[in-house]
């Protein structure tokens, strides 16, 4: 049986805000978009669901994306970019290490194997629960 794995995308990341109201398309959501298009055409597209979350709590250095799947380390990645010209680039990027993930029986992504855009900004590595 394959486990199933998830990408998740923070859809309030990179907001510009005006008197409590987010204004326009985040960062994240932006992402998400790149991403989604990119995902229809993936090898793992099967196997690897992307969806977006409102808020991951890593505003402090957005844009937030996290790995996950059971029996696997929890991945929560920060400060990725968002500018429309990184956006196919960091997208790209983000796949081939969802990738890479989902090959590791632990989910454990050791740095010297990460795309060289996910070598840096992780925000969190969580253990898995016990079984």
């Amino acid at each position: 049986m394959k486990i199933p794995h998830t990408l998740f995308v923070c859809t309030t990341c990179a907001s510009t805000w005006k008197e409590g109201k987010r204004i326009g398309i985040s960062g994240g959501q932006k992402l998400l978009e790149q991403l989604s298009h990119l995902h229809q055409d993936w090898n793992l597209q099967a196997e690897f669901s992307i969806r977006p979350v409102e808020c991951m709590s890593a505003c402090s250095s957005p844009c937030a994306i996290s790995f996950a799947a059971m029996s696997k380390y929890t991945y929560l990645f920060g400060g990725l970019a968002t500018a429309e010209e990184t956006l196919p680039t960091i997208s790209a990027a983000v796949l081939d290490c969802a990738s890479l993930y989902y090959a590791k029986p632990n989910g454990l992504l050791p740095w010297s194997e990460r795309p060289e855009l996910l070598k840096k900004g992780i925000v969190a590595r969580i253990p898995p629960l016990p079984q």
